[in-house]
């Protein structure tokens, strides 16, 4: 029977089991991930149920980003409880200085490989799509059944099939076709789905856009959001990971619950207007609208990606009196190399700030929350009322390109009129 590459991965973990969508199965998990923000809450539904150890440590992990660097006392504790529950319990803990933010870091750590399922306490676990892996967000409840018995709940979702055509333009990059994809479908257009991007656009993309477009499926109500393991993603993974793993993509006639074509040779920098990821309009729409903050930095958008992106626009220029810059990388790894190849000078010496990763700011707990009245530019992934401060400040979300453009001049602009045609530009 055709299948698609969610069924096929999750017949694969209940023994070949045939499932079809709608089907409630108890599914097997690979890795379960927590952060400073659920493992605590999950440790804690463990030792109620009576359960003292993780099934297995050697697939459990836990990641210090939330709240790292502590900003107070009650920050400090919540880190320094789930370090010593992860030693007690002998799991992976990222520490800080030695992890970022948890989605970067598995994926660059060789945590994903295609195939695996993976349940985390985030609703940002999607982001592993990325190489072919069924990532999902759970609860803390569930999350601490995960834990406990290495499996959770799952109806087997329905896929949408959406064909990225056509060959980027300059200056738009993962954002942008995830950004599209939200303007076709809409917030809650892929509930009780997983999207599956095809087509020669998402084969051209690299490991780090293709995270940037994962990130947000659940932006659309999505379970995940997958790309096709391939040749990009095989040689992504060479040196960080020796686990087996197979190519997998749905058959060619299996029955999809719907098909979105973006055709990117038409397709220009997008932004989220306030207050929705799905409020999406190109950046033109936008221009004229002044900055306060400007926002580079998350679990999919703090790669090496999306830093170039941003020098490529500040280099030789300056942020604009008025308005502040903050540049996060996503991991420690992502900010040495970021350190090496000047890219973190460049950010500084344009009167940019340089953070340590964290997640701090991206949900409004610390590090650059908003004032009332204030309006920022951000390449994260959310932008409701209140997500990074003040519930009367303002949030954009654009990518690195339109993020640095308004840097520069103060308010949204199209990044082509601060940059011109740079050549190579992603």
């Amino acid at each position: 029977m055709a299948a698609t590459l969610v069924q096929k991965i999750i017949s694969a973990h209940l023994g070949g089991q045939a499932v079809s969508p709608g089907d409630v199965v108890m599914l097997p998990c690979d890795v379960v991930l927590g952060n400073d923000a659920s493992a605590n809450g999950a440790a804690k539904v463990m030792a109620a149920m009576g359960v003292e150890k993780v099934f297995d440590p050697s697939k459990v992990v836990t990641v210090a980003d939330h709240f790292a660097p502590a900003k107070d006392v009650a920050s400090a504790i919540l880190l320094q409880s789930m370090e010593k529950w992860a030693k007690r319990q002998g799991v992976a803990f990222f520490a800080q200085g030695r992890g970022g933010i948890e989605h970067t870091v598995l994926i660059e750590n060789g945590w994903v490989i295609p195939g695996s399922v993976i349940a985390g306490g985030d609703s940002h676990t999607c982001t592993y799509g990325a190489l072919g892996a069924f990532g999902t967000g759970v609860g803390i409840t569930d999350l601490a059944g995960c834990m406990a018995i290495g499996a959770f709940w799952q109806t087997v979702p329905g896929t949408i099939r959406v064909e990225f055509a056509g060959r980027r333009r300059p200056f738009v990059a993962g954002k942008d076709l995830i950004l599209a994809v939200l303007r076709e479908i809409g917030v809650a257009g892929a509930t009780g789905c997983v999207l599956e991007f095809a087509g020669p656009g998402a084969e051209a993309l690299s490991v780090e856009d293709r995270m940037a477009v994962s990130n947000m499926a659940v932006e659309a109500g999505a379970e995940t959001g997958f790309f096709p393991a391939d040749a990009v993603t095989r040689a992504y993974l060479e040196g960080r990971t020796d686990a087996p793993w197979t190519e997998m993509r749905s058959d060619p006639d299996a029955s999809f619950d719907r098909k979105v074509r973006i055709d990117l040779d038409r397709l220009g920098p997008l932004v989220s207007m306030p207050h929705s990821p799905g409020n999406v309009a190109p950046v033109a729409e936008a221009r004229g609208a002044k900055i306060d903050q400007v926002y580079i930095g998350n679990c999919a958008n703090g790669t090496m990606a999306d830093l170039r992106q941003a020098a490529q626009v500040i280099r030789g220029r300056k942020v604009r009196d008025g308005t502040r810059m903050m540049v996060v990388p996503a991991s420690q790894r992502v900010y040495r190399q970021a350190l090496g190849e000047g890219l973190l000078d460049l950010f500084a010496e344009a009167g940019a700030s340089v953070s340590t990763p964290t997640c701090g700011a991206c949900f409004g707990g610390h590090n650059g929350v908003l004032a009332p009245g204030e309006r920022a530019i951000s390449n994260t992934n959310r932008n409701f009322r209140g997500r990074m401060g003040s519930g009367d400040a303002e949030v954009f979300l654009g990518n690195a390109f339109v993020a640095a453009a308004a840097a520069v001049a103060g308010e949204i602009v199209d990044p082509r009129e601060i940059a011109g045609e740079l050549e190579g530009a992603a």
